[in-house]
């Protein structure tokens, strides 16, 4: 097979806003619909908070306007971010070719080798998303506050759990700690999660692999080999892994109270692929991306955020 090679043209097709959407929906949490997408976010959006006070009275004859209707306003302003890169088509040569003829586990074969660069690009872009969903700062390049920063900032007003360092030995009297810190209004709704980090949620396998309370063998006395890679829950509430949650931290929340904004499909977005074979001689392929994301919390007294 020859060597790849780039067309001598800029690649920044009609497409761009898909590689787009590849690189940021592919973020584990928000491919797998564990928040709320704000997807066309041109500028910045506005969550309208509502709250009533108590609006129930007894009845008379007569209309008596009682109640109040408050509404407070929580903004969404996604950031823009931009990826500049340059990788050399040798060193992606062998993985191309490989994908390419098919000897690989790709589920998808790039149909040029523009496709595979911007897919090689997109995956480390959706990475960086994932962990800028939780764990980022806007002070730090490259990263939008995520939920646990805005959870864990002074005055949030979010539920705050003390934590500690989270093991098997604890993890269960840990987590019901959450739990137990969960508004009434918001425990058993449908789209309650709690979101954990990766080492809590290996932790709480381990630990239902042979806690005491249910057998030294676990779940279904199979010990270790009980878990599958299926659902987690915890006091009938789905635990889920937030990738980028720091060490031994955890937050409860319902999906439709925690928001992921961007200009998905705004002229903000752009993909371009750039040969430089035909500008310096070099085997240099420039990668440019730009778009938009942030992250908001709706009703912050609804989350509960151990730390």
């Amino acid at each position: 097979m020859a060597n790849p090679v780039t067309t001598g043209t800029t690649y920044a097709g009609e497409f761009a806003g898909k590689y787009i959407s590849a690189a940021l929906l592919s973020a584990q949490t928000l491919e797998s619909g564990l928040i709320t997408v704000m997807p066309n976010v041109k500028y910045k959006s506005v969550l309208q908070v509502a709250s009533y006070n108590d609006i129930v009275k007894d009845a008379t004859c007569d209309f008596s306007a009682d109640g109040t209707l408050t509404l407070t306003e929580k903004i969404i302003q996604p950031e823009e971010f931009q990826v500049n890169v340059s990788l050399c088509r040798k060193d992606l040569h062998a993985t191309w070719q490989a994908a390419e003829m098919g000897f690989s586990a790709f589920d998808s074969l790039p149909a040029s080798f523009e496709d595979y660069v911007i897919g090689y690009t997109a995956a480390k872009v959706a990475s960086q998303i994932e962990s800028n969903i939780w764990a980022g700062q806007t002070g730090n390049a490259g990263e939008f506050d995520g939920f646990y920063y805005l959870a864990t900032a002074g005055g949030s007003g979010c539920v705050a759990v003390t934590g500690t360092t989270v093991t098997a030995a604890n993890v269960i009297d840990e987590m019901g700690k959450v739990v137990d810190a969960i508004p009434s209004g918001v425990y058993g709704k449908d789209d309650l999660h709690i979101y954990v980090a990766p080492g809590v949620a290996r932790n709480y396998i381990r630990a239902l692999g042979g806690f005491s309370s249910i057998g030294a063998n676990g779940v279904d006395n199979k010990g270790t080999t009980w878990f599958n890679n299926g659902n987690l829950s915890f006091d009938g509430i789905p635990v889920v892994v937030g990738q980028g949650l720091p060490a031994h931290s955890m937050m409860a929340a319902q999906k439709s109270n925690l928001f992921f904004g961007t200009g998905l499909l705004n002229d903000t977005n752009e993909v371009k692929v750039l040969d430089m074979s035909d500008l310096d001689g070099s085997q240099n392929v420039r990668v440019i991306m730009r778009f938009t994301a942030a992250v908001q919390m709706g009703i912050n007294s609804d989350v509960v955020i151990y730390a």
